[in-house]
């Protein structure tokens, strides 16, 4: 089956791009650098010929409030007409757990505004919605610094392995469309404060984690379970110990 990963050569793309070509696919990625740029229209037309699924897990360069809503709107609103006129037949988007849980995150809102354009295109379709990445932990630390310190908020926290992300997409891809979502996250359950806590450790960071309920998370500030699923949530198998030993 020929599957089209946009933003296949990217951190989730590239997984998914090796792991259905090891199980027969012909699994293509389209991103700018191999001549597929969804903003423009350039060779989506040529890349989707023949195609039976797309996954989109593209993402936007800058995440500055309007400029993420026109990446998202304009990729999404190519993307989908392409695939009205090439007759694909299962769209799939890569999402987050809780955007609607932040609408004043601009980031979370661009990725509202690119559901609502899937759900009323027609074309059958998956969302599926993950928490926090294990490959983003330092970045989301990064972005936590006042004073030099890490301030998180003493929430629920359950990030994932990529691996574990690349594998559930492709799972549901191959699948019959859901025509809804599904959330996926890892298997264990953490305070936010307290993994970043042990995290920063680990890596040998000497900057202090500070409990702070008023901490914000990318602008927004957070309840306890913001950045959780539900309870029928799909659970990855990799435990973030582990991953952090390989």
């Amino acid at each position: 089956m020929k599957i089209v990963v946009v933003g296949g050569t990217g951190l989730i793309g590239s997984k998914l791009v090796a792991k259905l070509r090891e199980q027969g696919h012909e699994a293509v990625a389209a991103a700018p650098t191999t001549g597929v740029d969804t903003l423009t229209g350039e060779g989506l037309a040529e890349a989707l010929a023949g195609a039976r699924v797309v996954i989109d897990v593209s993402n936007s360069p800058s995440f500055e409030r309007a400029a993420v809503l026109k990446f998202f709107e304009t990729s999404t609103g190519n993307l989908l007409r392409a695939e009205a006129e090439a007759g694909v037949r299962h769209h799939v988007a890569l999402s987050i757990v809780g955007t609607e849980r932040m609408p004043e995150n601009g980031y979370f809102a661009a990725k509202i505004a690119q559901q609502r354009l899937i759900e009323k295109s027609g074309i059958p379709f998956s969302l599926v919605h993950s928490t926090q990445f294990f490959e983003f932990a330092r970045g989301i630390a990064d972005e936590a610094v006042a004073d030099g310190e890490v301030h998180m908020a003493p929430v629920l926290f359950q990030p994932i392995a990529g691996d574990d992300v690349a594998e559930a997409v492709g799972r549901t891809a191959v699948g019959p469309p859901l025509n809804g979502r599904i959330e996926i996250a890892g298997p264990e359950r953490f305070r936010m404060d307290e993994f970043f806590r042990q995290a920063l450790a680990a890596w040998g960071d000497p900057r202090e984690v500070v409990t702070d309920p008023h901490a914000r998370y990318f602008g927004s500030e957070l309840s306890e379970r913001s950045l959780v699923p539900g309870d029928d949530a799909v659970l990855g198998r990799t435990r973030y110990q582990d991953w952090v030993r390989t």
